[in-house]
């Protein structure tokens, strides 16, 4: 029987699955895929190798900062106990004397995970509940400010208010606010005036009138007077200088200044942020868990009311359920969608409009729960991790039940969540719509998911330590992912800040497919003794040098010695690229399920794309390398894409057992395999 596995886009699924070769899945899975990627067309590429920025000295948590599609723009923060760093592309950003960038921070390290961001702008407000709301504020680039947040409007209050009146006197108070307004519209606090022996304004007689005076306010461009009518200060008029006078004019007491409000004060911190239709949303502060908050339109940090109630006033909403379930994480996804432990909902306005005071209906879209791991807007869905930690779903639009329905995208691989919790994660677009998501263990996993063709399967990301963080930025050709790698170098564990390095195309010289590593390049002087390795002290190192693998070698005093002088050199820590196939099943006419039967294989082929060495064999501890043959002697093998022939040598067993690996330096693709099975 010729068998043909064309299609890898299932990725890795559980052992359990084994005898289901009835599921369509099933055709385009494997039963271990490590270090290889699913591609969305179908090919398994070998995952390029990551390069050294910098050494951390400590536990640290990445947050991507992008400002826009230009990458110069794009940033990644290094958050770490007691401080926050920012680097770039290349490793650290620093000030004038050469120094790292650095901004005092009051998180502890046991905290980091637990922070929740959104940003606007140059601006990134970071919410835990055991600290007061701050922002990260990029003014320059290397001018970043860490400030707490005040919940206070943009533009300060008037001072110095007076309140004369022409009239006799007539022993009533007669009171006036002034309110402050910037170049923005956003009205400021307003201040309070008095004359306590006027008349009221319907004593008033011809030639009565009252004039307010103020301090003027840096940013002001105009001012609205307001007057007291039975218990209500309504609005009389605007004025662009700091006096106004008061003709008698109807108080509009349905238009009144903003009253002051900080539903955040005394500890009652947030732990939840987002923006929604210009609103920040701050959910889940430490007193109130089920509670969540929107500030005034455009004015994010304020979140004063008025009376009456304006569309544009701040906001609350409390989550009322048979359980104390906290509100875990918020998203802006044309609705504003909230995920507590026990349920997920949707806000909205009136007829699917604008969210206003009076103007918001909630409701439950499922009761999977989260866990507090902000979610992944990808395309048309959401993805979350469910409440235990160990399963994702992604939630989307359903017109069939006018509400949003979800799948367990982890359904088919459940040996890679059971037990374990998902600590952090990030969507790389560009290229192959793929999610990093780092186990509390140190391992990575990568999802390749495109909803719209069904497109989702799981791998593992294994390197010589464990990660402890990722963050995705938008680069020039691909999104740039940033990881934070623990290692062991000297017996000591170190933290690491490292990049994937773009998929490899073009010269075999430029392959980059080692961790950890460092490039030399100079084609006018090449060099044998490679240093600048310090971080690598002790270490198995491998290397490419101008496209062609050397031995591997020890470092030591921060170099190695190559055996022929090179221009073009890759150095970092081996990783092994390792994928078993399903073994092939189906149900034949005469002998029907070829479930447990004994089978061996003849005469394969794999078709490879621009590939240049891999083993195959029955067993990873067995392998044979397959039949590349250079075209000169002393150059390197250049890349092959074509088919190859092997011949497997199996005995006639249930399992039909056969692996594919790559361990050099070198780019490995898999577009399909033909099985001559017996």
């Amino acid at each position: 029987m010729r068998y043909a596995l064309k299609n890898f886009t299932g990725g890795e699924v559980s052992h359990s699955l084994a005898a289901r070769y009835d599921l369509q899945k099933f055709l385009t899975s494997c039963r271990h895929m490590e270090n290889f990627l699913p591609e969305l067309h179908g090919p398994l590429s070998r995952r390029s190798g990551s390069y050294f920025l910098e050494d951390l000295g400590a536990p640290a948590v990445l947050l991507p900062f992008e400002f826009s599609s230009d990458p110069s723009q794009n940033y990644v923060l290094i958050l770490q106990e007691g401080r926050i760093r920012v680097a770039q592309k290349y490793g650290y950003v620093r000030d004038g004397d050469g120094n790292p960038l650095e901004m005092e921070a009051p998180y502890l390290a046991g905290q980091l995970y637990d922070l929740d961001y959104a940003q606007s702008g140059d601006v990134v407000y970071l919410a835990h509940t055991a600290h007061a709301l701050r922002k990260i504020m990029r003014y320059a680039h290397t001018d970043w400010r860490l400030e707490q947040v005040a919940f206070e409007p943009s533009i300060s209050q008037p001072a110095s208010v007076t309140v004369a009146f022409s009239g006799a006197a007539g022993g009533y108070p007669l009171r006036y606010k002034v309110a402050a307004v910037n170049s923005k519209g956003e009205s400021g606090r307003a201040s309070p005036g008095l004359n306590p022996n006027a008349k009221h304004a319907n004593d008033w007689v011809v030639g009565d009138y009252a004039t307010v005076t103020w301090s003027a306010v840096a940013g002001a461009e105009s001012y609205n007077i307001y007057r007291e009518d039975a218990g209500a200060f309504g609005y009389v008029g605007t004025s662009e200088g700091t006096s106004f006078r008061d003709d008698k004019y109807v108080a509009d007491v349905s238009d009144t200044p903003r009253e002051p409000q900080n539903p955040f004060a005394g500890g009652n911190n947030p732990g939840v942020v987002c923006f929604h239709q210009q609103r920040l949303v701050l959910a889940a502060p430490a007193a109130e868990p089920q509670k969540w908050y929107a500030s005034r339109t455009g004015n994010f940090e304020d979140f004063s009311t008025s009376r009456p109630v304006h569309d544009d006033d701040s906001l609350e909403f409390l989550l009322a359920s048979g359980r104390i379930d906290r509100i875990q994480w918020a998203a802006a996804f044309g609705d504003l969608l909230i995920g507590t432990a026990g349920s997920e909902y949707k806000a909205i306005g009136a007829d699917q409009g604008v969210i206003t005071p009076s103007s918001l209906n909630v409701r439950e879209q499922s009761f999977w729960g989260s866990i507090k791991l902000r979610p992944l807007i990808i395309g048309n869905s959401v993805l979350h991790v469910q409440r235990q930690g160990s399963r994702v779903r992604d939630l989307f639009y359903s017109l069939e039940r006018d509400g949003y329905a979800g799948n367990d995208l982890s359904v088919m691989a459940p040996h890679l969540f059971n037990n374990h919790i998902i600590r952090q994660w990030d969507y790389q677009q560009a290229p192959g719509s793929r999610v990093w998501a780092v186990r509390e263990d140190g391992l990575l996993l990568c999802l390749t998911y495109l909803k719209e063709h069904d497109i989702w399967g799981w791998c593992r990301v294994g390197t010589q330590g464990g990660y402890r963080s990722v963050a995705v930025t938008a680069g020039e050709f691909e999104d740039d992912v940033y990881v934070v790698a623990e290692r062991d170098i000297a017996g000591q564990s170190r933290w690491f800040l490292e990049r994937f390095m773009p998929s490899w195309r073009g010269r075999v010289e430029d392959a980059f497919f080692v961790d950890c590593g460092l490039s030399y390049e100079n084609q006018e002087q090449p060099i044998q003794t490679v240093g600048g390795l310090e971080h690598l002290e002790g270490r198995r190192v491998a290397i490419l040098a101008d496209g062609s693998p050397e031995e591997e070698q020890t470092v030591v005093d921060g170099q190695i010695e190559l055996q022929h002088p090179a221009a073009v050199i890759h150095v970092g820590l081996p990783y092994v690229s390792l994928v078993r196939p399903q073994t092939p099943e189906a149900d034949l006419q005469r002998t029907g399920s070829t479930l447990g039967a004994a089978r061996n294989y003849g005469d394969c082929m794999i078709h490879l794309l621009d590939s240049v060495g891999g083993k195959y064999g029955l067993q990873p501890d067995r392998m044979f390398a397959l039949p590349f043959q250079p075209e000169s002697y002393g150059l390197p093998v250049p890349p092959f894409t074509g088919f190859l022939s092997f011949t497997p040598d199996l005995a006639h067993t249930p399992e039909g057992e056969i692996w594919f690996a790559q361990d050099l330096p070198l780019p490995f693709t898999i577009a399909a395999l033909v099985l001559d099975v017996k």
